[in-house]
């Protein structure tokens, strides 16, 4: 593996299985497969990613990452679910799309200061680089487009 190679590397949690896996972002349009159950492991969508996952997921990422922080409940956040679908698809294996359910995620929603939903967050080197609160798709397209 090169070190441009090594670089896309992500690690995801399975969501059949829940097991951790490492896969080359770069390749994401390869089917990759889970290491344990062999399910899928589908990288031109949004993945879940849970409290416990956050740092390694997200944090830890060696490509930006745009986490997308919603809830069920929440009617904007259903508008805003299908751009941050076609972004995903869009930008498949350059950005990791990640969403968190507020309602199950409530102390890191704290800790990063989530104070409404949706709330888009770009983090790129494991730092916030730029935030989107309500529905406002120019500016969530122009954060993806300023790291692709």
């Amino acid at each position: 593996m090169t070190t441009s190679e090594a670089s896309a590397v992500v690690t995801v949690r399975c969501p059949f299985c829940t097991s951790l896996n490492k896969v080359d972002l770069s390749r994401a349009a390869d089917c990759h497969e889970c290491g344990e159950c062999k399910k899928p492991m589908l990288l031109d969508r949004p993945i879940r990613v849970e409290e416990q996952d956050f740092q390694i997921t997200v944090l830890e990422a060696t490509v930006p990452v745009l986490v997308y922080f919603y809830a069920d409940w929440c009617a904007p956040c259903k508008m805003v679910a299908p751009l941050v679908d076609e972004l995903a698809s869009e930008h498949t294996g350059r950005v990791l799309f990640a969403k968190i359910d507020t309602d199950r995620a409530q102390q890191l929603s704290l800790a990063q200061n989530i104070r409404g939903i949706p709330t888009l967050i770009l983090f790129s080197e494991g730092k916030e680089v730029g935030r989107s609160v309500g529905f406002e798709p120019e500016k969530v397209r122009s954060l993806v487009a300023g790291v692709t």
